[in-house]
């Protein structure tokens, strides 16, 4: 299995959690930086207490009757009280507290300036040289509440921002790379034989190398395929004109030996000869094949074409093939030449390796499926696999090129077809079966 991961997705998903931990820092910054700011305010605040009530306090003990005794501030009404106070003289005598003052968080004796206790911050102001002190204190909680829903206010939007960048990250990602998408897809959509340079002008300047390089590497496929082509084409068609010549020599030379042993070495070299040529007419058809000519402007009926071979085949082997068409026409733009070496290739495979008493059948169903299947050996796996290739044949003892089946295997795969080579046949117990669709070409 494969660990290939999309560039997308990877850019997408690390651009997003970059953005999400730049956001956790700032937010965490702004939070140390809103708590300093959110204690100073506090302390300004304990401040400005204690100098508003301290003078209001001096007052209001210096015009008590008794001048003796503490005195607890009255409320107007219940309320949650933040802020708590005491005034105290210097030996920490209470003078006066606010009605919901806590004596245990202060101190015994009181001071001056700001103090801080486990849980309150305390702010100490005296008046009257130094005879009477307020204290003002607040709950860190207080604090920390007010802390943390600061924090909060800036994380919320954080759960709004994820999926938001990440949308918008992909979105962006995804423009960017477009035209790599459709330098790619402009390369999948080639046919096999389509080898010519890939426009790349314009992709992005980091992927401009690739475009080069696999141009590059298709100009060398090009020429190597071309320089391979031409020379199977040209040795096959120079091969001929030759080898009739030759066959027709040896032919007039046979009618004319009288001895029986030269006749038969004659023959011999006659049956040479008549193979010679049959497997230079089987490059030339290799090498069309290959060619890259196996796909049509307009589509074709190719129902008549088969019609047309298998007569032929009748014609010099009666009775060995069993035709089934179909009662529709089938259209393909799978080239009707090639279309036609092809049929004739896997029809000649037949008869040439199928049992010789056993008809070959030979079908095309109405949605475009061929088939031709033989009886015979089952043709092993291993075998099987290696019969598309060149000059490759299974054990037998029956005479052939072994180009056969690797023309119609390069006819198909030019036509974007698949051709599948089955033993057993389907439905059988032996036999060989080759068989494609030829509606699909493109």
């Amino acid at each position: 299995m494969t660990n290939r991961a999309s560039l997308q997705k990877n850019l997408a998903i690390g651009l997003t959690l970059g953005v999400t931990l730049l956001w956790l820092f700032g937010v965490a910054a702004s939070g140390l930086v809103a708590q300093h700011e959110m204690n100073e305010v506090f302390d300004s605040a304990l401040e400005e207490t204690a100098q508003r009530i301290l003078p209001l306090a001096v007052t209001d003990i210096l015009n008590r009757e008794t001048g003796t005794g503490s005195q607890r501030a009255p409320a107007l009404k219940d309320h949650d009280e933040y802020l708590t106070y005491l005034v105290r003289d210097r030996q920490g005598n209470l003078l006066l507290q606010s009605h919901d003052a806590d004596s245990r968080v202060f101190g015994t004796l009181p001071g001056e300036g700001f103090s801080n206790t486990s849980t309150h911050r305390i702010y100490g102001a005296s008046a009257v040289s130094d005879t009477i002190y307020i204290e003002v204190a607040e709950p860190l909680a207080h604090r920390r509440e007010a802390a943390l829903e600061a924090g909060l206010a800036l994380l919320l939007p954080l759960m709004l921002l994820i999926p938001v960048s990440l949308l918008g990250v992909w979105w962006i990602v995804r423009l960017s790379l477009r035209k790599v998408v459709e330098f790619q897809q402009s390369i999948e959509s080639r046919g096999a034989g389509d080898l010519s340079p890939v426009a790349g002008d314009r992709l992005p300047k980091e992927f401009e190398p690739i475009a080069v390089a696999v141009n590059r590497l298709l100009e060398r496929l090009h020429r190597a395929l071309e320089a391979e082509r031409s020379f199977t084409a040209n040795s096959a068609h120079e091969l001929r004109t030759p080898l009739a010549t030759a066959l027709a020599k040896v032919q007039r030379l046979k009618t004319q030996v009288q001895s029986h042993q030269l006749k038969n070495n004659v023959a011999e070299i006659e049956e040479a000869l008549r193979s010679l040529s049959m497997l230079s007419g089987k490059l030339l058809e290799l090498a069309k094949a290959e060619g890259g000519g196996a796909i049509a402007e307009n589509q074709h009926n190719l129902v008549p074409i088969l019609e047309m071979i298998v007569s032929d085949f009748e014609g010099q082997m009666p009775g060995r093939i069993i035709l089934d068409l179909p009662g529709n026409e089938v259209n393909s733009l799978l080239d009707p030449d090639a279309f036609a070496i092809l049929v004739r290739n896997l029809i000649e495979n037949a008869l040439r390796h199928g049992a010789h008493k056993q008809p070959v059948e030979v079908s095309m169903a109405s949605d475009g499926t061929l088939r031709v299947c033989n009886d015979g050996n089952i043709v092993p796996p291993e075998q099987l696999a290696l019969l598309r290739n060149r000059f490759a044949r299974s054990k037998t003892d029956a005479a052939g090129s072994g180009l056969g089946l690797a023309i119609a295997d390069a006819i198909a795969t030019g036509a974007g077809l698949i051709l599948y080579l089955r033993s057993p046949a389907t439905g059988r117990q032996d036999g060989f079966e080759a068989e494609l669709n030829v509606a699909g070409a493109r």
